[in-house]
């Protein structure tokens, strides 16, 4: 497979065959299912080794969940595999553990590889791709495809989404918020503990576009942190109050929002 220009109009069918999708899958657990379709990936010659692959992918499940609610999941790994993506979907009927958001089984696995040159690429899969479950008719589609022939024909309606520039970010509002915590705890910790919290904070930093990045690391350092809560309509970064319809759309949102006073990340006060 041949890199592309993946920030070009590009739908999930441009980096996926049905010969990468695994339909009716059985595994045990996540880590059995994981082996299975990282397996089909060193067929496809879309991977060399999957070890290191695994390996990361399991970091990363550690670090939170890739089970996003409605039954999917979408574990990955940012590694460079030759190609600007390697994709496989592995389909259950009886579901998998996954600890997934809303604590139910998932049925769907989106396994991604992705080359390291384009920071932020998994934001915008699953910006496309949560796009598509908020639709209860493609969600019924998804799960009532009777092969693999039908399952690959909804997947590859998926768009990738490439959000403006503007004050709506789409990312991983947990994942930032995140990453904030661990840049705090290095300040005071100790080398054995130092070498755990930066590959962690590699991790997170992997997913995240670099102009996020650029402003995240700016605000860490003019004011020693970036991201504030909302508590009753106030940015707690600033104590000054939000905009009634900014506030509305935070509130159980995973975008990450600008405080228009204090310019730093807005999320959702995180159950204190």
């Amino acid at each position: 497979m041949q890199r592309r220009n993946i920030l070009k109009n590009s739908v999930f069918s441009d980096f996926l065959n049905p010969s990468q999708i695994v339909f009716d899958l059985e595994a045990k657990d996540k880590i059995q299912a994981l082996n299975i379709l990282l397996d089909v990936l060193v067929e496809q010659e879309l991977i060399k080794n999957k070890n290191p692959v695994l390996t990361r992918i399991i970091d990363r499940e550690r670090l939170e969940s890739t089970g996003i609610g409605h039954g999917v999941a979408l574990p990955h790994a940012r590694i460079d595999t030759g190609t600007n993506m390697a994709v496989v979907v592995g389909e259950f009927k009886e579901g998998v553990d996954f600890d997934a958001i809303d604590n139910k089984k998932v049925h769907l696995i989106v396994l991604v590889v992705w080359d390291p040159s384009i920071p932020g690429l998994f934001n915008h899969l699953f910006a496309g791709l949560a796009k598509f479950l908020e639709k209860p008719g493609f969600r019924r589609r998804l799960f009532e495809a009777r092969n693999k022939s039908e399952l690959y024909k909804v997947i590859s309606e998926i768009e990738f989404s490439f959000p403006p520039r503007e004050d709506k970010i789409i990312s991983r509002a947990s994942l930032l918020w995140k990453l904030q915590n661990i840049e705090i705890q290095k300040r005071k910790a100790k080398k054995t503990k130092l070498k755990d919290l930066n590959k962690q904070a590699s991790l997170i930093r992997e997913e995240l576009d670099e102009a996020l990045l650029d402003r995240f690391d700016r605000l860490m350092e003019r004011y020693g942190f970036a991201v504030a809560e909302v508590e009753d309509g106030v940015c707690q970064g600033c104590y000054i109050n939000i905009a009634t319809g900014m506030r509305a759309k935070i509130e159980g949102s995973n975008d990450i929002y600008v405080c228009e006073n204090c310019g730093k990340f807005l999320v959702a006060l995180k159950g204190k």
